[in-house]
């Protein structure tokens, strides 16, 4: 069956770094977007990075995290990347990973991981 695990979450404090993975599993990977949402409570999930299929040669990010955010991918782990750097207070939120064939499909969803940006 399709699993989406993410991992690599925890507390931070601002100015500090974290490296979220999403392993993949149940489908094949290289034909799928990979995205990276983010839910803050009390707020509506937002997409905060994707990655293309194949390749991963096509890269969007939020305005927000552009520059501080970095997604990747590799194909022969099965596993999609979050590096945050410069994390902030607001970028606290349960991220989730998603994979979907194309970008106005819902796709597949991970159980999500906790990052606290507190000092």
């Amino acid at each position: 069956q399709v699993q989406l695990v993410e991992s690599g979450g925890g507390l931070v404090q601002p100015g500090g770094s974290l490296r979220l993975s999403c392993v993949a599993s149940g489908f094949t990977f290289t034909d799928y977007l990979m995205g990276w949402y983010r839910q803050a409570p009390g707020k509506e999930r937002e997409l905060v990075a994707r990655i293309s299929n194949r390749s991963g040669g096509i890269q969007y990010y939020k305005d927000v995290v552009k520059g501080r955010f970095t997604i990747s991918r590799d194909n022969t782990q099965n596993t999609a990347f979050l590096q945050m750097n410069s994390l902030k207070p607001e970028d606290a939120a349960v991220y989730y990973c998603n994979a979907r064939l194309r970008s106005d499909m819902e796709g597949f969803w991970g159980q999500g991981t906790q990052v606290t940006v507190s000092s």
